[in-house]
C-alpha cells in the first residue's frame, strides 16, 4: 500500500514538473506565394519575404518562382482546378479581368478590413488603386507597379545641341533626325519588346484618346476597341517612318533593346521605370530619363501602370488567410514601400511612401526615380487615362502586335493594320463577353 502511495506521489510530482516546463512553440503557419520575378528582382522578392518572416513569429511566407507572367497565370488556373493553389499569387495587370471574374479570389480590401488592419485605402496612388479596384473596392494588392518613361543618352543630345529631349513628339522627332544626320549615333531610338505598352497604350492615355468604348472597359464587358479612329494611326505611322529611315532600330543578333541603349549605340529608349536596376548596373554612358512625349497642342494626362498585383485565392485555411493578410498589410506599410521602390525602381504605391522618400531627400540623388511617380499622378484621370479593363487582354495585344509587324514589313498601311487589329481584338472581346455575361 505504501509502495502504491509512493508511486502515485512520484507520478504526481513528475506531472507537476512536466506542466512547469515551457510549452513547445507552435509551428508558424506557412503561406504559399507564387511569383514571376526572376534574376535580380527574384532576389529582391526573397529578401522581402525574409524581412517579413523575421518581423514576426506566427507566419512564414514561402515565395516560389513559377515562370513568366503567362506561365504563372496558366499554372495558377491549373492548380486552382486541382485544388492545389497557393494562398497568394502575383498576376500581371493584363490578367485583371480574368482573375476578377474567375470566382476564385477573395477581395484584398475585405481580407484586411475583416482582420482590423488599419490600411489607408484612399492613400494609394489613384491610377494604381483605380486599376485594381472594382465597385470602389481594392480587389488585389498592387505590388510591382511601373510606368514607361523616356531614357536618353545625355552626351548624344548635348553633342547635337540639345539640353534634353523635347516634350512633344514633334520636337523629339526633329532631335532624333538631327542626331542621325550629324552621325552622333547609329540609331536615334530602339524599339522595346513591349512597345505596345509605351507607344500605343500609354500614348492614348497621355493624349487623352479613347482606346475603347465604355471607359476602356471599366463600365462594361460590351466595350469595343476604337483606337483605329484616333491619333494612334498617326503614331504607328510615325514609328514605321522612323524604322524605315533608320532612326529607330529593332533589336536583334543577340542584343536586347536595353543593351542597344546602355552600350551607347541608340540615343533613346522607351521603357519601364523598373529598368533602373539594369541600366544603372550596365550602362557605359552618361544617361538620364524624362517623361513620355505628348502630341503638340495637347495637355498631357497621367500615364497608366504596368506590372502586377497580389491576389488571394480561395480554398485555403483560416490561419493561412490570417498570414496572407499580415503579409499584405506589411507590404502596404510606407517603410516597406520605400524600401521596395529603392531596390527595384518600381513606384511606391501610396502617397505616404512617396512623401517619406521625398523627405529623406532620395530624389535629390536619384531624380529619375521620381519621373514615373509624377507622370502617374499628373492631372485628374479621365475615362481615357485611368487604365484598361479588357477580357483576354493578352490575346488582343498579340493580335495588335501581329498587325503592327505586318505594317512594319510593308504588307499593310498603318490604317489597314490598326483596322485589322481592332477587328480581331473586338472578336476576342465578344467571345469573352459571351462567356462572362452577367458577371461584371
Amino acid at each position: 500500500m505504501k509502495l502504491a502511495r509512493r508511486t502515485l506521489a512520484l507520478g504526481a510530482a513528475a506531472l507537476l514538473a512536466l506542466n512547469a516546463l515551457p510549452a513547445a512553440a507552435a509551428e508558424p503557419v506557412q503561406v504559399q506565394w507564387w511569383h514571376a520575378m526572376s534574376g535580380v528582382l527574384g532576389e529582391r522578392v526573397d529578401e522581402l519575404t525574409k524581412k517579413f518572416n523575421a518581423s514576426q513569429q506566427k507566419y512564414v511566407v514561402v515565395a516560389t518562382y513559377k515562370g513568366n507572367y503567362d506561365e504563372l497565370i496558366n499554372g495558377t488556373i491549373a492548380a486552382y482546378r486541382a485544388k492545389r493553389a497557393p494562398q497568394l499569387v502575383q498576376i500581371y495587370e493584363r490578367g485583371f479581368m480574368t482573375m476578377l471574374l474567375s470566382d476564385a479570389t477573395l477581395p484584398v480590401q475585405d481580407l484586411l478590413t475583416q482582420r482590423n488592419y488599419q490600411v489607408d485605402w484612399n492613400d494609394f496612388v489613384r491610377p494604381v488603386a483605380g486599376f485594381y479596384s472594382y465597385k470602389g473596392k481594392l480587389m488585389a494588392m498592387p505590388f510591382n507597379s511601373s510606368s514607361p518613361i523616356l531614357w536618353y543618352n545625355k552626351t548624344h543630345f548635348e553633342k547635337a545641341g540639345f539640353a534634353k529631349p523635347g516634350e512633344t513628339w514633334q520636337e523629339l522627332e526633329k532631335q532624333l533626325y538631327t542626331i542621325k544626320q550629324k552621325g552622333i549615333s547609329a540609331c536615334g531610338s530602339v524599339l522595346a519588346g513591349d512597345y505596345h505598352w509605351s507607344l500605343i497604350e500609354n500614348y492614348s492615355a497621355i493624349n487623352d484618346l479613347p482606346y475603347a468604348t465604355k471607359a476602356n472597359g471599366y463600365k462594361g464587358l460590351d466595350t469595343e476597341f476604337v483606337y483605329n479612329k484616333t491619333l494612334v494611326v498617326q503614331q504607328v505611322a510615325r514609328v514605321k517612318k522612323w524604322i524605315d529611315d533608320g532612326v529607330m532600330e529593332i533589336a536583334g543578333q543577340g542584343l536586347s533593346p536595353e543593351q542597344l541603349f546602355t552600350s551607347g549605340k541608340c540615343s533613346t529608349y522607351f521603357a519601364s521605370t523598373a529598368a533602373h536596376s539594369g541600366i544603372e548596373r550596365n550602362a557605359r554612358i552618361d544617361w538620364s530619363a524624362t517623361y513620355l512625349p505628348w502630341e503638340q497642342g495637347k495637355t498631357p494626362k497621367n500615364s497608366t501602370i504596368g506590372g502586377a498585383a497580389l491576389w488571394v485565392l480561395k480554398g485555403g485555411k483560416p490561419a493561412e488567410y490570417d498570414g496572407a493578410a499580415a503579409f499584405l498589410a506589411y507590404l502596404a506599410k510606407p517603410e516597406t514601400q520605400v524600401w521596395w521602390h529603392k531596390v527595384t525602381g518600381y513606384v511606391p504605391l501610396t502617397d505616404k511612401a512617396y512623401q517619406m522618400a521625398k523627405i529623406e531627400g532620395y530624389y535629390k540623388d536619384h531624380p529619375t526615380r521620381e519621373i514615373a511617380i509624377l507622370q502617374l499622378g499628373r492631372g485628374t484621370p479621365t475615362d481615357n487615362s485611368l487604365g484598361f479593363h479588357f477580357g483576354n487582354f493578352t490575346q488582343t495585344m498579340f493580335a495588335q502586335r501581329e498587325e503592327f509587324d505586318a505594317m512594319v514589313a510593308g504588307k499593310k498601311t498603318p490604317q489597314a493594320a490598326m483596322d485589322a487589329a481592332v477587328a480581331r481584338g473586338n472578336d476576342v472581346l465578344r467571345q469573352y463577353e459571351k462567356l462572362n455575361k452577367g458577371k461584371y
